[in-house]
């Protein structure tokens, strides 16, 4: 089970996530995030992929973001078409999200099928993303793709199990995306917490 560490903004923090080794680290360039992330590089090793969150933005901005950090994915996280993800994946991998509530349709994915390499889904929100909230992961039963996912929405350290009762599911569950509960504030990340996570996940 692979781990992706979102939100990253400081430079010393990021030096120190990286240390950990996981497997994605996501920077959000959608400039309302609390969580928004300026700075002119990002300095992690190359078996760290590294993941551009975007939301609703220009097609022209997406891409100078990509070519200028290098991004080894793209995250939509807004209500951008699969014709969008299409023009994208043409540069760069792309995670597309969805919010996911109670009579969420999992029919609506087949049109993104051929158009992403993974989905992500978070807890639909007022925010985009970053809500530190649980969808209730029950409605993933109903899921039928051979699309790789990777869970998020306020996931915690103790709801390790919990994700494991869902590979349980035979659904192509891909990992986790943790956020805001593994922070000391927006963007910092609580580095002994993420270290213990993921020796949970080792074991």
């Amino acid at each position: 089970m692979k781990l992706k560490v979102c939100g990253m903004k400081f430079e010393n923090n990021i030096s120190e996530i990286k240390n950990l080794n996981p497997d994605f680290m996501g920077f959000i360039f959608w400039p309302k995030s609390k969580r928004f992330f300026n700075k002119k590089t990002i300095n992690v090793s190359n078996n760290i992929k590294k993941v551009g969150v975007f939301v609703n933005q220009e097609y022209d901005l997406i891409i100078n973001k990509v070519n200028h950090f290098n991004l080894d994915f793209v995250q939509l996280h807004g209500n951008e078409s699969s014709e969008f993800c299409d023009k994208i994946k043409a540069y760069c991998k792309v995670i597309k999200v969805f919010n996911i509530g109670k009579e969420f349709d999992f029919e609506k994915l087949n049109l993104f099928e051929k158009v992403c390499d993974y989905f992500l889904f978070d807890t639909k929100g007022d925010a985009y993303g970053g809500n530190g909230i649980k969808f209730d992961w029950n409605i993933l039963k109903k899921y039928n793709s051979k699309k790789p996912f990777l869970l998020s929405g306020g996931i915690d350290i103790n709801d390790f199990q919990d994700v494991l009762n869902i590979e349980k599911l035979k659904i192509p569950l891909l990992g986790i995306d943790i956020n805001s509960k593994f922070e000391i504030k927006p963007g910092l990340k609580d580095c002994k917490k993420v270290k213990e996570l993921i020796n949970k996940m080792k074991k």
